[in-house]
C-alpha cells in the first residue's frame, strides 16, 4: 500500500526530523535527478498561487514532471467519481496531490489510489504548510522542541489545525488565541492533546492575546476569511479585529521573535504592513521553503512506495 501525507500527523516525529535533514540538502543544491522521469497530477478545485508553483517547479527541478487537472476542465465535472479518476491517474503517474475544498475528496483519493497522495489543502488540514513552518522554524531559531509558538486570528482554521499537531509531535509549545465562536474544532484538540501526551509539545487555546504572545519565539497568522466564507466576513471581521498582529500585540514577545504567515495576507486586517514587512518577519523565505519541504516528501513518498528504490 502506498503511504498518503494527508495530516500532519501521518508522520511520526523521527520522519519529520528526517525530512528537514533532507530539506536541508536538497536547499542547498537545487537540481537532481531523484524523480527522473516520473510525474506528478496536481488537482485543483481551489486556485493557488504557491501550492501550484512549489510543487511544479519541484518536480521539474527533481528531473519529473507536473500535470494541472482542475475539476471543470476534466471529467469530474462531467460526473466521473473521484474513485475512478484515483484509479485512472494512477495507472498514468507517479504521485498525486490535490487542493480541494472537502476532506473527504483527498480521502477517497487516496482510499482508491495506488499511489501516494498528498494533501495540499483541504478544509480540515493544510500539512503541507505546517511541514514548511516548522521546518522554517528550525532553520530561523535552530530548534522546535520548547519553543512558544503564539497563533493569533482564527483558530478553527485548516492552518492552525495542522500545526497544532505538528507542535505537539516535535515538543514546541503553542498557544492559539482566538475569540470563543472561532477556536480550533474539538476534534484536532483532543488529537493534539494525544499527541503532546507522547511526544511532549503542548498546544493551548485560549482568548487571551497577553498570555500567548508573553514570551513568544514566533508570532504567526492567517487571513481571517478564507474562500468559501466570504458570507462571513462582516461577522469575522468584528470578531478578529481585536486579535490583529501589530506592534502592540506583540510588546510581550521576545526582542528576537519572528512573524510567520502562510499567505496570501491581507494587510491591514489580520497584520499590520510594519510587522508583515519588517525586520521580524520571514514571510518570504516560508513561502520559499514550501518549494524545499516539498520536494523531500515527494521524494519520500515516493521511495517509500517503491520500496526505498
Amino acid at each position: 500500500m502506498p503511504l498518503h501525507f494527508l495530516s500532519q500527523s501521518d508522520l511520526t516525529p523521527k520522519t519529520i526530523h528526517a525530512l528537514f535533514e533532507r530539506t536541508t540538502v536538497i536547499k542547498g543544491e537545487r537540481l537532481s535527478d531523484a524523480l527522473l522521469g516520473r510525474s506528478l497530477v496536481m488537482f485543483f478545485e481551489k486556485t493557488s498561487t504557491r501550492t501550484r508553483l512549489s510543487f511544479e517547479i519541484g518536480m521539474t527541478q527533481l528531473g519529473g514532471h507536473a500535470v494541472y487537472l482542475d475539476r471543470d476542465s476534466s471529467q469530474i465535472s462531467r460526473g466521473e467519481s473521484v474513485a475512478d479518476l484515483a484509479r485512472v491517474v494512477s495507472r498514468y503517474a507517479d504521485l498525486i496531490m490535490a487542493r480541494v475544498y472537502a476532506h473527504r475528496t483527498v480521502a477517497e483519493l487516496a482510499e482508491h489510489a495506488s499511489i501516494p497522495v498528498i494533501n495540499g489543502l483541504s478544509d480540515a488540514e493544510h500539512p503541507c504548510q505546517s511541514l514548511t513552518d516548522l521546518f522554517t522554524m528550525l532553520e530561523c531559531k535552530g530548534r522546535l522542541e520548547g519553543l512558544k509558538i503564539a497563533y493569533l486570528g482564527d483558530g478553527d482554521n485548516n492552518v492552525a489545525h495542522s500545526l497544532m499537531l505538528g507542535a505537539a509531535q516535535v515538543g514546541a509549545d503553542l498557544w492559539i488565541a482566538s475569540p470563543g465562536e472561532l477556536q480550533p474544532d474539538t476534534w484536532f484538540v483532543d488529537a493534539a492533546a494525544k499527541l503532546s501526551e507522547r511526544f511532549g509539545g503542548t498546544v493551548t487555546v485560549t482568548e487571551n492575546i497577553d498570555q500567548a504572545v508573553e514570551h513568544a519565539d514566533v508570532i504567526y497568522t492567517d487571513v481571517w476569511v478564507s474562500m468559501g466564507q466570504e458570507s462571513e466576513n462582516e461577522r469575522r471581521l468584528e470578531l478578529l479585529r481585536p486579535y490583529q498582529v501589530n506592534r502592540k500585540s506583540v510588546s510581550g514577545a521576545k526582542p528576537d521573535f519572528v512573524f510567520m504567515h502562510c499567505l496570501p495576507a491581507h494587510i491591514g486586517q489580520e497584520v499590520t504592513a510594519e510587522l508583515a514587512y519588517g525586520p521580524h518577519s520571514v514571510i518570504f523565505d516560508q513561502a520559499e521553503n514550501r518549494l524545499h519541504v516539498q520536494k523531500a516528501l515527494m521524494v519520500y513518498l515516493f521511495e517509500s512506495s517503491r520500496g526505498g528504490e
